[in-house]
């Protein structure tokens, strides 16, 4: 597993140090900088190839009444990306990321976890695998994503079970509920968290609650991690997905940027329990990877300063 050089950081904190600017005066844009060299292990980092993936996946907690979407528009929104007409493809490019979509057996939702484990083994692991299988190794930086009617849902019990609270602290409205719809996301995540409390690793609690888009998601940051790319996760049900791999190893997602702050109710709690600091704030709830592509963008820009700028040598100041 591929580490954080942190002599190739220095060499990047003593370049920051020498261009023509006061230190610390392009704020955010500096660390981003930092955190790349470290990364990718030299001191002038770049991005020649961003991979944005998007996984999608169906859910059966549905059955409860959590959404105002019926399951069949997952599967809508796919052929909407593969055909370039959704905000992810118009993000992708301009930010100058190839964007993959990856559908997992949309035709059979994983199951109920107010009734029944989400996920047994078999279709954990496979999925899981997909998410690996997906990772282009060339990639300078990866970009994660995902579509799925429901799982705002699944992302709470997740966070749940992983970060602790109960279902009030982390159900939000998702794509639009109403009251009803609300207080059903809030019965079917707390009855999720009693059936399931016996959940106390990653894999449990995957297999609990998770979709497959979301055992995706940690198997593509778990293969990001092993080859050393680091990753621009998306908003909360991306986050909260990925966040699960910090039961086993609470380092797991070194390597992870959070893209950007969702409005969605528990996302700024989860990025606090994280530790991590969002790249951008926009209120921003889409998913699809949007907040992922808006923080290349900024991620972009700071390594253009980084690598372009003169020093105060090169440029006769001082």
């Amino acid at each position: 597993m591929k580490e954080f050089d942190e002599s190739a950081a220095e060499a990047a904190r003593a370049r920051q140090a020498e261009l023509t600017k006061p230190p610390g005066s392009l704020g955010r844009l500096e660390e981003l900088a930092v955190f790349m060299a470290g990364w990718q292990g030299r001191a002038r980092p770049r991005i020649e190839r961003a991979q944005a993936l998007v996984f999608a996946g169906n859910h059966g907690v549905t059955a409860q009444g959590v959404n105002p979407f019926p399951a069949e528009v997952t599967a809508q929104m796919v052929r909407n990306f593969e055909r370039g007409g959704a905000a992810i493809n118009q993000l992708c490019a301009q930010a100058g990321a190839e964007l993959s979509v990856v559908a997992l057996d949309l035709d059979r939702p994983s199951g109920d976890f107010t009734r029944g484990m989400a996920l047994e083994v078999a279709d954990l692991v496979a999925s899981i695998q997909t998410g690996k299988d997906a990772v282009d190794p060339r990639a300078d930086v990866i970009l994660l994503g995902e579509m799925g009617i429901g799982n705002s849902t699944v992302a709470a019990a997740l966070a749940a079970a992983t970060f602790g609270g109960e279902a009030a602290d982390w159900v939000g409205p998702g794509t639009g509920a109403s009251d009803e719809i609300m207080a059903n996301k809030l019965r079917a995540v707390d009855a999720g968290l009693r059936r399931h409390k016996g959940a106390a690793t990653a894999a449990s609690i995957l297999g609990s609650f998770g979709g497959r888009e979301q055992a995706a998601i940690c198997g593509a940051v778990i293969r990001a991690r092993e080859l050393g790319i680091p990753v621009i996760l998306d908003g909360f049900i991306c986050t909260a997905a990925a966040g699960v791999l910090m039961v086993n190893d609470r380092n797991a997602l070194e390597h992870c940027l959070i893209g950007h702050q969702s409005a969605e109710t528990g996302h700024r709690r989860l990025i606090a329990a994280m530790g991590k600091e969002p790249v951008v704030t926009l209120d921003m709830r889409l998913g699809e990877g949007t907040g992922a592509a808006v923080a290349l963008l900024i991620l972009r820009a700071a390594l253009a300063c980084h690598d372009g700028m003169a020093t105060f040598a090169e440029a006769g100041i001082g």
